[in-house]
């Protein structure tokens, strides 16, 4: 796959999570960068008490159709309004062998407030590394 390009400024901007990210329960200020030239790719990024760096990727760019649930509970806790959609991003993992992306794990995130929540999904539909190359 390729990563779209585009000329846009990069936006770094700080995201709040409703609950602590699975193993990072201690890291509470994020801030949620783009990745210059390259559409729906984003950095996930934090300073303490260590540093903290997750590449992420904008579903509906990169994962067309994927489409996970989101239990109401995490809709309420985002403060999503009626007529707002939800703005779903996978971490992406890269090696020399492949890139692959998270869909057991998104994160979904209320473009208005920033507010974020990852969700963890059961089950064997949404694998944990998934070929991006394949989807």
């Amino acid at each position: 796959m390729n990563t779209p390009v585009a000329d846009l400024p990069v936006t770094s901007t700080p995201v709040t999570f409703t609950a602590p990210m699975p193993g990072l329960e201690n890291v509470h200020a994020f801030t949620l960068r783009s990745v210059e030239g390259a559409t729906g790719l984003y950095a996930l990024e934090a300073g303490s008490p260590s540093p903290v760096r997750l590449f992420l990727a904008d579903a509906s760019v990169f994962v067309p159709g994927y489409a996970p649930p989101v239990p109401a509970a995490t809709v309420q806790s985002l403060e999503l309004e009626q007529d707002q959609e939800l703005q779903v991003l996978v971490v992406l993992n890269h090696s020399p062998k492949a890139t692959t992306v998270n869909l057991m794990a998104p994160i979904v995130m209320n473009p208005a407030t920033r507010r974020c929540a990852q969700l963890v999904l059961d089950g064997r539909e949404y694998p944990l590394r998934a070929d991006l190359n394949s989807l």
